[in-house]
C-alpha cells in the first residue's frame, strides 16, 4: 500500500505547473511542421534553379519560394497558437514578429538596393545573414524547450550566410538549397521531436 505522498513534493509539483504554465503563456510556440514545410519549398526551389534553363531566373524562383513559404509558415504558426489556447493573448506573437521582422524588412531593402545596382551575386550572403539575425532574435521568445534549438539554427544560417559571400557564384543555389531547404527541413524534424515530447510529458 502506497503512502502518503508529502506536502512538500505537491508543493514543488504545482510550483513546477504554476512556473510551465506562466513561460508558456509568455513565449510562442513554433511548430516543427511549419519548418518541415519551409524546408521542402527550399528544396523545390533550389532544385529548379539548379536547372541551365531556369538558371537565370534564380533569384525570381527564390523571391516566389520565399513569398509561398512566408504566407504558408505564417498560417502553419497562427494555426498552431490558435489551437492551444493562447489565441487571445497576442503579447508573445507582438513580441516573435518584431524580433523578427526588422531584419527582414532591411534584407528585403537590400535586395532591392543589391538588383538596381546589378550586384545580385551578394544577395544569397544578404538573405542568409540577415535571416539568421531574426530567427536567432525571434528565438529569445518561443518556448524554453526549443529555444536553443531555433537559437542554434540562426546561428548555422548566419555562417551560411558568411560562406556564401566568400563562395563564387556557382555554389549560391547549393549553399541556398543547403540553408532554406536542408536547415529549415532538419530543425523543423528537431522542434517537432521536442515539441512532442512535451505533451506527451505532460498527459502523463
Amino acid at each position: 500500500m502506497q503512502g502518503p505522498i508529502p506536502i512538500e513534493s505537491r508543493a514543488l509539483g504545482t510550483l513546477a505547473y504554476i512556473r510551465a504554465s506562466i513561460e508558456s503563456s509568455g513565449s510562442m510556440a513554433i511548430p516543427g511542421m511549419a519548418g518541415c514545410v519551409m524546408g521542402v519549398i527550399g528544396i523545390f526551389a533550389s532544385i529548379v534553379a539548379s536547372f541551365p534553363r531556369w538558371a537565370h531566373l534564380w533569384l525570381e524562383i527564390w523571391l516566389i519560394a520565399a513569398a509561398v513559404a512566408l504566407v504558408v509558415g505564417g498560417a502553419m504558426m497562427a494555426r498552431e497558437t490558435a489551437q492551444s489556447g493562447h489565441a487571445r493573448y497576442l503579447g508573445p506573437v507582438r513580441k516573435f514578429l518584431m524580433c523578427l521582422c526588422p531584419a527582414l524588412l532591411a534584407g528585403a531593402v537590400l535586395t532591392f538596393v543589391l538588383w538596381r545596382s546589378e550586384m545580385t551575386g551578394l544577395i544569397p550572403g544578404v538573405w542568409l545573414l540577415l535571416y539568421g539575425c531574426a530567427v536567432l532574435s525571434a528565438s529569445t521568445v518561443t518556448i524554453p524547450r526549443t529555444m536553443r534549438l531555433i537559437c542554434f539554427m540562426g546561428v548555422l544560417f548566419m555562417l551560411l550566410g558568411v560562406m556564401a559571400f566568400a563562395a563564387p557564384s556557382g555554389f549560391h543555389t547549393l549553399i541556398l538549397g543547403l540553408g532554406f531547404g536542408g536547415l529549415h527541413t532538419v530543425f523543423g524534424i528537431l522542434i517537432g521531436h521536442v515539441s512532442h515530447g512535451r505533451v506527451v510529458s505532460h498527459g502523463d
